[in-house]
């Protein structure tokens, strides 16, 4: 679903580049802090902190060796490094950071208090940790749209991005309640995404990249077709031209007791 960085990068890694500055600016990382990246794909949220905290570090870990070996080529220098991990079992000593980050991860992450459970666990006391995700059920318009179509050509759509629990208005802020931390705040992060034209929309769903991009691959022809012809008419009609849609996502940070 998520094994090849450059489809990764079509797909979703430019939308995740406009996503991952706001989400630092919310996260509140301060100058010199060590920085853990949880689910550090393509290396987009580490850069993002590398250009916010000039002298800080950040360490990224990710499950995929692809992934690792693309941030390493693009974004490693000597204060950020990235290496295979799994959020659920990290590989670091307790209270070795001063914040610990996670962008559009713990949603495919499949016991997710048992990764907050660690990120608290590697975190300092009264350091923070910050995790965003799509609002898979509203305005991350692009996920959302192709849902509500594939949806009513296919009742047995089996991978509705809408039922991911975390991607939904105050579902972060119980897992981190509910996960010891203090100072709970949640918000939602909105950025703007641009599409050139329709085939700029639906072209990177044909690379087989998350959820999406796995239901199409495993669509017959006929059945991919039928669904380009009702996306391509919900967006740009008879006529193809740029539009823009929303992206939204909903984040939240708390602090370690």
């Amino acid at each position: 679903m998520f094994a090849q960085a450059d489809s990764y990068e079509q797909f979703m890694g430019r939308w995740s580049r406009l996503l991952a500055p706001p989400f630092v600016a919310f996260a509140g990382v301060h100058d010199g802090a060590a920085v853990l990246d949880v689910g550090s794909g393509t290396g987009v949220l580490a850069f993002a902190v590398r250009t916010a905290d000039p002298t800080g570090k950040i360490t990224g870990i990710d499950l995929s060796p692809d992934y690792v070996a693309y941030a390493t080529r693009h974004h490693a220098e000597a204060r950020v490094h990235f290496e295979v991990g799994d959020a659920q079992k990290l590989q670091f000593a307790a209270a070795l950071f001063d914040s610990t980050l996670s962008l559009l991860v713990l949603n495919f992450v499949p016991d997710p208090a048992l990764a907050l459970r660690e990120m608290k666990r590697v975190t300092k006391p009264g350091g923070t940790i910050a995790v965003a995700v799509w609002d898979y059920s509203g305005d991350m318009e692009m996920l959302r749209i192709f849902a509500d179509e594939a949806s009513a050509l296919d009742a047995d759509f089996g991978t509705d991005e809408r039922q991911m629990p975390l991607g939904k208005r105050g579902a972060l802020g119980v897992l981190f309640r509910a996960g010891g931390l203090d100072h709970v705040e949640e918000a939602p992060i909105d950025i703007t995404l641009h599409f050139a034209s329709f085939d700029d929309f639906w072209n990177p769903f044909l690379l087989g990249t998350g959820p999406a991009g796995a239901y199409v691959a495993r669509l017959s022809t006929e059945r991919r077709d039928a669904l380009a012809a009702v996306l391509r008419q919900r967006l740009v009609g008879a006529t193809d031209h740029a539009f823009d849609l929303k992206g939204r996502a909903w984040a939240v940070k708390g602090s370690v007791p």
